[in-house]
């Protein structure tokens, strides 16, 4: 399973107060679920994104379908994929 972070922000059509965003993410976390992956944590952000949310799927495809459940509630997204640091040295190994 990857793990994957989501840099997310809200439009100003999307939410109307922070309840409303609290059910946002209640939901976002069902529909992650049932799409195979885990919901591993979501933060507040000062700055450009309003939110990072780090979740894990199962390959490219279902990562792909998490970000568009999470732009189903109006939010945008940047999605990526992370590598924990102590792994990346298997990855440039033969290099």
């Amino acid at each position: 399973m990857g793990t994957y972070m989501a840099l997310v922000d809200v439009t100003d059509e999307t939410v109307q107060n922070v309840q409303d965003l609290a059910t946002v993410w209640g939901d976002l976390t069902g529909d992650i679920e049932a799409l195979g992956g885990e919901l591993i944590d979501a933060y507040a952000i000062l700055g450009e994104h309003d939110y990072l949310v780090i979740f894990e799927a199962d390959g490219r495809d279902e990562a792909f379908q998490t970000s568009v459940s999470i732009e189903r509630y109006g939010l945008d997204t940047q999605t990526m994929e992370i590598i924990p640091v102590e792994d990346l040295g298997e990855l440039v190994q033969d290099i």
